[in-house]
């Protein structure tokens, strides 16, 4: 094949748009559809009262390795938080800090009772593993569970309940660290490699300098596809849209549906996020700070402006919540939580004003949707037919960045074009 083709693209989250950024820079007519009324998908950022809100909470990894070839990071203004944790146990906070990024913490993480000097040597060797690829070749099966990861390098009960649980169970949205040691392996060294940000101008500028590059009038919002008939589309207002090529670039359930078949996947991973005004940080400095006590209705608590002040306006601070358990369990979820932060930083939550609660119930794929082992398959599922997401990848913002390239990437292989 060697005519151009003109490709329709369904889904304007981040997938959809770095595989229409890929087809332009070669030359390629697409035409990006969206059903909602603004691309991103679940990476967007709303403006509320002069507060920038994340649709849940969500953070930046900069070590991810397709993000550092795809994004202008200068571009994103990235505001850093520090290396590592604040973990609240035993009615303090104790500090659990990269010492490879921040040396001054070393010896304040050395002898925090979150884990024992044995743990911190473990993180220490699990790190070195990491950044060499050896993590899943030790476990000799990349579908092993993370939890055996641990396990195998004899973390300690401490350190699993007072960190690592509470750590990953906010980053995977699964308590249970059933997430596979392959996926476990490409957010550590990330985590490693890179720091943890927020672009200024909130998590939704990805998703606009990703679109940035394309033409004007590529993207259509609030375009719902109802079917797919060959390579032609038929939106839910009845248009037939016809087009050489059809990209599907949505969740996994949707991309079932447009192809006449019913999802397998189990239900997919979802959190509860809130958000508070507050007339000052309860904590200084830009920490993401953890539960370590294994009861409580808070995972995580993170003041959004310590590390990007332009997430509220001036002299407010903006307090995100990750709650664990959902907000149907509580008459009035915000206020218990509020009440709960009463042990942790006293009387001043009172002044604290709840600007809104996200449940996202579909905030990272199921697990089952993921490649089985790293073993990802072709995006090309029949002919004129293209598949990409994060479920096709790792489920992580940067697996939707890869996926969009490889989906892109195989249309030109197919019609010659690369």
């Amino acid at each position: 094949m060697s005519a151009t083709p003109h490709v329709l693209i369904i889904g304007a989250g981040l997938a959809g748009l770095a595989c229409a950024r890929r087809l332009v820079q070669s030359g390629i007519t697409c035409t990006v559809l969206e059903a909602s009324d603004g691309i991103g998908g679940r990476v967007r950022t709303d403006h509320v009262e002069g507060f920038q809100l994340d649709r849940g909470f969500q953070v930046f990894l900069s070590g991810y390795p397709e993000a550092r070839k795809t994004l202008d990071y200068a571009e994103l203004d990235l505001r850093p938080f520090h290396p590592g944790a604040l973990i609240r146990h035993a009615g303090r906070f104790h500090l659990m800090s990269d010492p490879f990024r921040r040396p001054q913490d070393m010896v304040r993480t050395l002898i925090s009772p979150i884990g024992s000097f044995a743990d911190k040597l473990r993180m220490w060797r699990m790190r070195r593993d990491v950044l060499h690829h050896h993590l899943c070749s030790k476990m000799r099966d990349p579908a092993r569970p993370t939890r055996d990861v641990l396990q195998a390098y004899h973390f300690s009960d401490a350190m699993m309940a007072r960190f690592f649980y509470p750590f990953l169970s906010s980053v995977f949205l699964e308590p249970a660290l059933r997430t596979p040691c392959w996926v476990f392996e490409l957010v550590w060294e990330a985590f490693c490699r890179g720091g943890t940000a927020l672009p200024r101008d909130g998590m939704s500028a990805i998703a606009q300098h990703l679109a940035a590059p394309l033409p004007a009038g590529t993207i259509k919002l609030k375009q719902a596809v109802q079917r797919i008939q060959g390579s032609k589309l038929v939106l839910e207002s009845g248009e037939q849209l016809p087009g050489d090529v059809v990209v599907i670039a949505t969740d996994d359930v949707t991309a079932a549906r447009l192809r006449g078949e019913h999802a397998t996947s189990s239900s997919a991973r979802g959190a509860t996020t809130l958000y508070f005004d507050a007339p000052a940080a309860p904590q200084r400095g830009p920490w993401l700070i953890l539960n370590g006590e294994s009861q409580g209705l808070v995972r995580t608590l993170c003041v959004l402006s310590e590390a990007a002040p332009s997430y509220a306006p001036a002299g407010r601070a903006l307090i995100s919540v990750t709650a664990t358990e959902q907000l149907e369990a509580h008459d009035d979820f915000p206020e218990a939580v509020r009440l709960s932060l009463q042990s942790w930083f006293g009387s001043q939550v009172d002044e604290w004003r709840h600007l809104r609660t996200d449940h996202i119930h579909r905030a990272l794929p199921p697990l089952d949707a993921l490649p089985p082992g790293n073993r990802t398959t072709s995006p090309r599922v029949a002919a004129g037919l293209y598949l990409c997401g994060d479920y096709r990848e790792s489920g992580t913002l940067d697996g939707a960045l890869l996926s969009g390239r490889k989906a892109a990437e195989a249309l030109l292989s197919d019609y010659a074009l690369s």
